[in-house]
């Protein structure tokens, strides 16, 4: 099944990344969120990410403006009842997702493959939402999406191999590079970098050394492009703790507790770059 139309649930990060990583491809884009301000926001991402490329002199004017075009937005879900392909891009929560899923089932065509960008949540759970679980798949898009060149493809217990061809010639046509990840929680890339994150979290909370010290030995020692504390906010601090929450859910394991440090933050409302304070300032 070639999928030529995407639609997003979510104008946040990650589902204005995909909109403008799909823009990019040619792909037109029908990107929802639940009002004009989030879409607006959404937009203004893009927009900016757009720019960067402008100045390096990747694209132009010109050809900025016709990936803009590509990319329509609404705050009604039925507008994306005609996609050949629907993402969900909501935030990290099991029953929001499910919510949503739900909602699209009833608005998607017959052959519509729905998916879900989750980091960390079970594709066969989500699954039972849908009354064809079969055409529903696991891809997830790591930050910056327009950047990194990586896409998981999780299949679920029921997901076709239809559904998951399509969206790995899709990932293709992106410019990513597709991996086949089984079902478990946090798959695998975050099954191995969000515990590494939340150890350096237990660092920094027990005096170890300063978050500046932490991310250059990580950067220094390790050869790491980003430090842990330095990538979590930009990841954001919640999206860690519902990862670690859901590992430490899942396998009943102490190595998956999450840091009281990292709930701490959260519960401040200090969740990184998207909030201007996490475990550095970014506020102007």
């Amino acid at each position: 099944m070639a999928i030529d139309t995407v639609g997003i649930i979510g104008a946040g990060t990650m589902g204005s990344g995909i909109a403008q990583a799909c823009a990019q491809a040619g792909i037109g884009v029908t990107m929802q969120d639940i009002d004009d301000a989030a879409t607006a926001r959404g937009v203004k991402a893009i927009t900016g990410s757009l720019d960067r490329l402008v100045r390096k002199g990747t694209i132009d004017e010109a050809k900025k403006a016709e990936m803009i075009a590509r990319v329509r937005t609404t705050t009604r879900t039925d507008d994306l009842g005609a996609c050949d392909l629907i993402v969900e891009a909501a935030t990290e929560n099991e029953t929001l997702k499910e919510r949503i899923l739900r909602n699209v089932d009833a608005i998607a065509r017959p052959g519509t493959i729905i998916a879900t960008n989750t980091s960390s949540i079970s594709i066969t759970k989500l699954a039972a939402a849908l009354k064809d679980p079969q055409r529903f798949v696991g891809m997830h898009f790591f930050n910056p999406v327009p950047v990194m060149a990586l896409v998981e493809i999780i299949r679920g217990l029921r997901t076709s191999d239809e559904t998951v061809n399509a969206v790995t010639a899709l990932a293709q046509r992106l410019g990513k590079t597709p991996i086949g990840v089984k079902n478990s929680a946090g798959f695998v890339v975050n099954r191995i970098l969000c515990p590494m994150i939340n150890e350096a979290i237990f660092a920094l909370q027990e005096g170890l050394a300063s978050a500046e010290e932490i991310d250059a030995g990580m950067k220094l020692g390790c050869n790491h492009p980003i430090g842990p504390l330095a990538l979590c906010d930009l990841i954001g601090l919640d999206v860690e703790l519902a990862v670690m929450q859901v590992l430490y859910g899942t396998f009943n394991d102490p190595k998956y507790r999450p840091a009281p440090l990292l709930q701490e933050m959260v519960d401040a409302g200090m969740l990184g770059r998207k909030t201007g304070r996490g475990f550095y300032s970014y506020e102007k």
